[in-house]
């Protein structure tokens, strides 16, 4: 090899070494993890791959969190009013069931998972994150306590007007809690089928009866 032709060579090394050098982008690191994620997992039983999507909010939420500051005020206002189109109120106009059978909701933690069939009942698994009654002492502080949780409020009749407010804002919080905070990580409990109707109510009496032992 003549020495012009090697000198001509170096900047083309020099440019294929440095382009083994570059760091991959946001982007390309994202969608790494993406399809580790995916062929991590397959479809079993009832729990399928599709649980992997993303919606916007879950993406927005996830972006900010990366880049560690808050997620933009504007996208925040956009999520939250999108979310709050999808809460569906009490088809008969009731939102209060029985407080014992919410109680129970709230303790259960099965459901969803690929050993259970499509027909089994789901819980709220709502101790995992919440103190709710003074008497379970085993529960989770990711989420504020909840105890007292109508008392608190002033709610002393959820049938009454005056506690119209609160109960309709408990109500949208359970069924889709990123109607009122775009990045919330409480799970949309009716948006998503978590809970049924009659499921919601129940736990809504377990938070807002005066007989529940959560308000004592």
């Amino acid at each position: 090899m003549n020495k012009a032709f090697a000198f001509a060579l170096l900047p083309v090394a020099a440019l294929a070494l440095s382009a083994c050098t570059l760091s991959p982008t946001a982007a390309e690191y994202d969608k790494a993890a993406a399809d580790m994620i995916k062929n991590s997992f397959q479809d079993r039983g009832i729990a399928k791959v599709d649980r992997l999507a993303q919606d916007d909010a879950n993406r927005e939420c996830a972006a900010a969190d990366v880049a560690r500051k808050p997620i933009d005020p504007a996208i925040a206002k956009a999520i939250e009013a999108a979310n709050m189109k999808t809460v569906k109120w009490p088809s008969d106009g009731k939102f209060i069931g029985d407080w014992k059978s919410g109680e129970a909701i709230a303790q259960s933690g099965r459901g969803l998972t690929w050993t259970d069939t499509a027909g089994t009942p789901n819980g709220g698994n709502c101790y995992n994150c919440h103190q709710i009654s003074k008497e379970e002492i085993s529960f989770g502080t990711l989420g504020p306590s909840l105890y007292n949780y109508g008392k608190l409020r002033g709610v002393t009749d959820p049938n009454s007007a005056g506690g119209k407010a609160i109960v309709e804002y408990t109500w949208g919080k359970l069924w889709n809690s990123r109607a009122y905070n775009a990045c919330s990580q409480m799970p949309r409990v009716g948006h998503m089928g978590i809970l049924n109707e009659k499921q919601l109510k129940d736990v809504m009496a377990l938070l807002l009866d005066p007989a529940s032992p959560v308000n004592k």
